[in-house]
């Protein structure tokens, strides 16, 4: 190799490396990623306090523990220009050189992408077990409880072959022995006779509203309702244009799009959102059983309720039925609805976002049943359960 082509090579590289350096310095930055769905990190700030000097070190500030440096790598990753590109490229040159994951996300067949499960800390959820224990004990009111297993166990026949996957159903048997005091709702069955249907978002880690159809139907033979029949519905596609969040971290953009369904007809049924201003003072804010302005956006499976919510009450017209108080997560948005014929009001406590005492909520608002409802990924992962032994 001559000197001239070695001149040439480093200057080429220079370059490159300049005009993405040139690039990024003159982006603005972005505050959402449309895309992933999610909160980007913005450039770190540093004040005199993050120079101090302390003893032990670990007290000293961000530039010396190298939390500044962390935060500022965090900042460049997630606003480097044409970042959606480059997850993209990478995701390809994976399935490129064979490999069937990325991101912890697996190329599954049949279009499908799931969401690797790994073996969850059992500390965590020998601990989330015993919140949901505390609370039981701590109200005077049936409480049902259940687990959702999700498409890394209903459809484990569509993951590559030899996928590591930590069994979710050992999960759910932990939970119903765990929680005696509680009435065990069996999802685990419903969603398994049913697993050749489409009950799953395949680009989505939510169940679909035919999923959630099937798991009203198990937490009715254990709550002692009698669900309605499928076939009184009408399905009414909302969009045929649906990438969820498993798409979005996976980097594939080569899978078709998932379809949006709903059953139930959400006549005279209200949702009013309870918040707090920057004051303290609440705030109540309307909002629709399905709200359908979020069909134009990426993040469609919000039409359901309009998305994440501290507190929640969904009012039926059914004012003879009793109150449900559902502690849960986002699966249980598109669950509501086959719930509102059997509750006068429907009363929904996010655990991320209320930090108050449940036990004492149900007392305020003369609630007759609580249903305690979670993904078995995000129960054995959430760090918020805590508050509900309070």
């Amino acid at each position: 190799m001559s000197k001239k082509y070695c001149i040439f090579l480093t200057a080429l590289f220079c370059a490159f490396l300049g005009v993405f350096l040139v690039a990024n310095a003159v982006s603005p930055d972005r505050e959402f990623s449309q895309m992933e769905n999610r909160v980007l990190a913005q450039r770190p700030t540093l004040s005199a306090e993050d120079f101090a000097i302390r003893l032990p070190l670990e007290k000293s500030g961000s530039v010396f523990t190298g939390e500044f440096m962390s935060d500022f790598e965090t900042y460049v990753t997630d606003q480097f220009v044409g970042r959606d590109g480059w997850i993209a490229l990478k995701s390809a040159t994976e399935l490129a050189l064979g490999k069937q994951e990325n991101n912890g996300v697996y190329f599954a067949d049949q279009d499908t992408l799931i969401t690797r499960f790994d073996q969850p800390d059992e500390d965590r959820v020998t601990d989330n077990l015993s919140y949901v224990n505390k609370f039981v004990e701590n109200v005077d009111i049936p409480v049902t409880f259940s687990l959702i297993p999700t498409q890394a166990c209903i459809w484990a026949d569509r993951l590559p072959e030899g996928a590591p996957n930590a069994s979710q159903t050992a999960i759910l048997e932990q939970a119903q022995a765990a929680v005696p005091g509680a009435v065990w709702a069996d999802l685990y069955t419903p969603l398994w006779e049913h697993q050749d249907e489409y009950i799953f978002y395949r680009t989505d880690h939510h169940w679909t509203s035919l999923g959630a159809y099937y798991g009203y139907t198990g937490l009715a033979a254990a709550m002692g309702f009698e669900p309605v029949p499928l076939e009184e519905y009408q399905e009414t596609i909302r969009s045929t244009e649906f990438y969820g969040t498993v798409f979005s971290s996976s980097g594939v953009r080569w899978v078709k799009p998932d379809t949006i369904s709903t059953y139930v007809p959400d006549t005279g049924i209200t949702v009013v959102s309870h918040t707090y201003d920057s004051k303290g003072n609440p705030v109540e804010e309307p909002r629709q059983l399905y709200d359908t302005s979020f069909l134009s956006v990426k993040d469609k499976y919000s039409m359901f309720l309009g998305g994440n919510q501290s507190l929640g009450v969904v009012t039926t017209p059914n004012t003879d039925k009793p109150k449900l108080l559902i502690i849960r997560d986002s699966y249980t948005d598109s669950l509501v609805p086959f719930l509102t014929p059997h509750f006068s009001e429907i009363h929904l406590l996010d655990l991320r976002y209320y930090k108050l005492s449940a036990a004492q909520y149900i007392q305020e608002n003369g609630i007759d049943q609580a249903l305690v409802l979670y993904s078995v990924p995000n129960f054995t992962s959430d760090s918020n359960l805590v508050w509900l032994g309070r």
